[in-house]
């Protein structure tokens, strides 16, 4: 009962180690890439605050006024 447990025990050492000390492998991101996608981030940011403005203003919706007049 007692090796089993510390056999795994160091089963589970043994895996965390590997992964703690080779990552998940995956490509990193290159000063470019990241420099592109925080420049996309700010650009959509400011479309929607640009959004929520105009709803608050109630400018997003065409207006139903006319400048002729009916009879």
């Amino acid at each position: 009962m007692k090796n089993t447990s510390i056999l795994v025990l160091l089963g589970i050492v043994l895996c965390a180690s590997v992964f703690w000390l080779t990552g998940c492998a995956q490509p990193g991101e290159s000063t470019a890439e990241g420099h592109r996608r925080h420049l996309r981030n700010i650009r959509i940011n400011q479309q929607q605050m640009v959004e929520d403005i105009d709803t608050a203003l109630l400018s997003d919706k065409p207006t139903r006024l006319s400048d002729k007049r009916v009879r």
